[in-house]
Order: C-alpha cells, then sequence, then structure tokens
C-alpha cells in the first residue's frame, strides 16, 4: 500500500524511473483537482502513473496507462494502489480477433442494461455508466481498449456507411458536427446506448436509429453523424 508520506518522499525517483502503480479497487479519476466532475473511472486491475510532484488540494494528477486518460486522484485513494510488478504492455489485436470478440462485446452490453442502472457521467463501472464509459467497458471486458470518450472513439474507429454498418460498430452522435454521444449497433436499425437523465433514458436502453418511436429516440436519429468499425486495440 501507499502513504501520502511515501508519495512525497520517492516522488522525484518514481517519476524518473517511470513507475507504475496497479488498483487494488475501484478508482474515481477527477477532471479538477476536485471531487466535484469525475471524469472517469479505474476498474480493479487498472496501471496508472503519476504526473506531477505537487498536491493541488489533496488531489495528484495522474495518467491511465491503457487509455492515456489524465485526471486527479484523491490522496485518500492513494492506499488503493499498489506498485506493478511490470509496466503494462499494451496487446496488438488484429481486426479478425476484434471481429470474432463482437458478439462477446454486445453480450456485455446486454447484461449490464438489465441489471438496476443510471447514467452517470465519467462512469465506467458496473452499473452505472455514461456512453463512453459503456462502450470503453464492453469492449475492455473482451480485451480490446477504445479511447475513453466519444469524439476520440468517434475520431479511432474507422469510417463505415449506415448501410453496410454490422453489430458491434459504433454510432456516433453530434451536435455542429462536435461528436458529443455513441451507443452500440446491434442491427435492424438497433443500438444500444447509455443516455442521460435530461436527454435520454438516465441509463442503459436499446433504440431504434429511425424518425419514429418516442420523442428520445426521435432526438437522436436527429443528429445522427455517422459509424465507426472498431479495427484495433488502443496503443498508448
Amino acid at each position: 500500500m501507499i502513504s501520502l508520506e511515501q508519495l512525497q518522499a520517492n516522488f522525484e525517483q518514481r517519476q524518473a524511473t517511470g513507475c507504475e502503480y496497479c488498483c487494488q479497487a475501484n478508482l474515481n479519476i477527477y477532471d479538477t483537482p476536485s471531487p466535484k466532475a469525475l471524469g472517469t473511472q479505474a476498474t480493479v486491475g487498472r496501471h496508472l502513473q503519476f504526473l506531477g510532484k505537487t498536491l493541488v488540494n489533496d488531489f495528484v494528477e495522474v495518467r491511465l496507462s491503457e487509455d492515456s486518460y489524465c485526471g486527479w486522484l484523491s490522496v485518500e485513494d492513494l492506499a488503493k494502489l499498489e506498485s506493478a510488478a511490470t509496466k503494462y504492455q499494451p496487446v496488438t489485436i488484429s481486426t479478425t480477433q476484434i471481429q470474432q470478440r463482437l458478439p462477446e462485446v454486445i453480450a456485455f452490453t446486454k447484461a449490464a442494461m438489465k441489471q438496476p442502472n443510471r447514467y452517470v457521467w465519467g462512469g465506467t463501472v458496473a452499473p452505472n455508466y455514461d456512453c463512453s464509459g459503456l462502450m470503453q467497458a464492453a469492449f475492455a471486458a473482451s480485451g480490446v481498449w477504445l479511447p475513453r470518450n466519444s469524439y476520440l472513439q468517434d475520431d479511432f474507429t474507422t469510417k463505415i456507411e449506415m448501410e453496410s454498418a454490422l453489430p458491434g460498430d459504433l454510432i456516433f452522435f453530434a451536435t455542429n458536427q462536435k461528436v458529443h454521444h455513441v451507443g452500440l449497433y446491434l442491427g435492424d436499425g438497433h443500438y444500444i446506448h447509455s443516455s442521460g437523465r435530461y436527454t435520454g433514458r438516465n441509463g442503459i436502453a436499446i433504440d431504434k436509429l429511425a424518425d419514429e418511436g418516442d420523442e428520445v429516440a426521435k432526438s437522436y436519429y436527429r443528429i445522427f453523424k455517422g459509424v465507426g468499425r472498431v479495427e484495433e486495440s488502443y496503443q498508448p
């Protein structure tokens, strides 16, 4: 376990050696050095590195190794870290291997939908996800890493025409061309996604990409941007 005193005493050495730490519990990572803006979450087993030597409001800046997400960790959570025996090594996965794992990815999202859940901005830990957090968690469970946010996932994927979309492709939504929502295509015009309380369903649901159904389904259809196919695992 790591104490604040150990962190402060050995920080320069850790930076010099590029030491990584392994999460022994699910952790919240914030976008600012305060508990007000959850950016993402780190599940048990994920790796991280410290980015700075200075504590700000009892938070320390970190970078998650698997997706390069940078944020702030509370010093109260330092005791939930252990030095990693080895540094994180990304695995190269072929497009064919990813395609073979897509049924598992889809099954993950459907199983998550069956659990009581609600939308949580920054959520990547069951049962409560945000849109891109659900996509990242579903693919990660099958050994495939995506970038953390929806607009980064859009940039990361290969663009596909809607007519050629296959189950397991990502469906992106944008306002003024800025992507801010993502779902997983299931086929036959349907997709599964975690949407917000005020503009969506406050949790995971399946909707049809069509100008029909209730107002939530129609509102997302009106901001549909395009389809992206995951053909590689993210390399930090």
